[in-house]
């Protein structure tokens, strides 16, 4: 083997192997080695420990000898391997990590367990990961749904205080009077319906632990939804017990800050809430994200849902939402919700938007996974 191959073998195997490899690290190298060793072989003495100190020149270390995207798998191997909850409990080390979307997801697990005195940190560390991901995912929902609404919802036979002027000039163009220097216009074009929303979405979220990263991205989108007009949000997170967090949606931080991850599973419960606040099913989408696993009354949680299909609610379940590959789930519940003709299936944030559009104007949906190579 040449020399890359024989240091990236000893890097890989620990120090246990220097004598068969015959290959002298570098000082850098001799750096990487240690915190390598630090973490995937921390039963040996010298390991990482639970040390403040220890971690916090470590989180250092691998900031330095590491590009960013490995080094949020490092942390979040510590956190797993090691148990390391000192990473997110001290203020201090906290500051020192790298934020991204599992990293909340496992604030958002310790939930009240945060002391105090690093609630303020904590809270900061979810902010920039949600500003990062509004920037990234707040223009696509609001131009894919504000489009489909707008062709589901044109008015041509506004009142005049309705007319959308630019759009009747530019539709009747054809129709220019040259001796009078004027355009009759055959045709006006109006801005729809601005009295009230057009459609209503309820947003749904199992919030045990398994389900935490689709929990974020959901509280994303129903922050950026609710901030449209035209669509009526409600968000509404579930465990055993239900909370109706359609309030904190105007701040998708305080949103996620309060949510706390972890504990059972009561679909029926929720889906009983969710219908109370239905009151036009016809023009209502019911998003439903959940692994399905039921931990309370699986007959009445089916006896539910069929009965929300029956009255004209438009249901939607997505067993996650999120970047993660094939979830795990309940199948005889899928299969029993796909009997009812409710879509069921994973879906990626990139995806969710035009997933929305296609909902709110009322296409059908398994089509539209099928166009998306999605699989039902």
């Amino acid at each position: 083997m040449d020399d890359n191959a024989v240091k990236r073998w000893r890097l890989v195997l620990g120090k246990e192997t220097q004598d068969e490899l015959e290959y002298t690290l570098t000082r850098e190298e001799a750096g990487i080695d240690r915190t390598l060793e630090a973490l995937y072989n921390s039963e040996r003495k010298g390991g990482l420990g639970a040390s403040s100190p220890n971690v916090s020149r470590w989180l250092g270390d691998i900031r330095e000898y590491f590009p960013t995207s490995v080094v949020k798998v490092m942390q979040q191997d510590a956190l797993k391997r090691l148990k390391l909850t000192s990473m997110l409990t001290e203020p201090e080390m906290l500051e020192t990590i790298v934020p991204d979307i599992q990293l909340v997801a496992n604030l958002m697990t310790l939930g009240k367990l945060i002391p105090e005195k690093t609630k303020a940190t904590a809270r900061e560390v979810i902010r920039k990961v949600v500003d990062q991901l509004m920037q990234k995912l707040a223009a696509p929902t609001q131009q894919a749904i504000t489009g489909s609404l707008n062709r589901a919802a044109r008015n041509t036979r506004p009142r005049h205080n309705e007319i959308n002027w630019p759009e009747t000039i530019r539709k009747n163009l054809k129709h220019y009077q040259p001796d009078y220097q004027t355009i009759i216009p055959e045709v006006r074009i109006g801005y729809g319906r601005k009295r009230k929303a057009l459609k209503d979405v309820v947003l749904c979220i199992d919030q045990s632990g398994s389900m935490g990263t689709s929990v974020i991205y959901s509280g994303i989108f129903g922050s950026v939804m609710a901030s449209m007009p035209a669509v009526a949000t409600k968000m509404v997170v579930f465990d055993t017990s239900v909370a109706d967090l359609t309030e904190e949606l105007n701040d998708p931080v305080d949103l996620l800050f309060g949510v706390q991850l972890g504990g059972g599973t009561d679909i029926h419960k929720a889906l009983s809430y969710c219908q109370q606040l239905v009151t036009r099913p016809l023009d209502t989408v019911l998003v439903l994200i959940s692994d399905l696993y039921e931990g309370g009354n699986e007959v009445e949680m089916r006896k539910k849902v069929a009965q929300l299909v029956d009255s004209g609610v438009q249901i939607i379940t997505l067993l996650a939402l999120n970047n993660e590959g094939a979830p795990f789930y309940d199948h005889k519940n899928a299969e029993f919700f796909a009997s009812l003709g409710i879509p069921v299936f994973a879906c990626t944030p990139d995806q969710f938007p035009d997933l929305m559009a296609a909902a709110l104007s009322k296409q059908d949906i398994a089509s539209w996974a099928g166009s998306n190579d999605i699989k039902l």
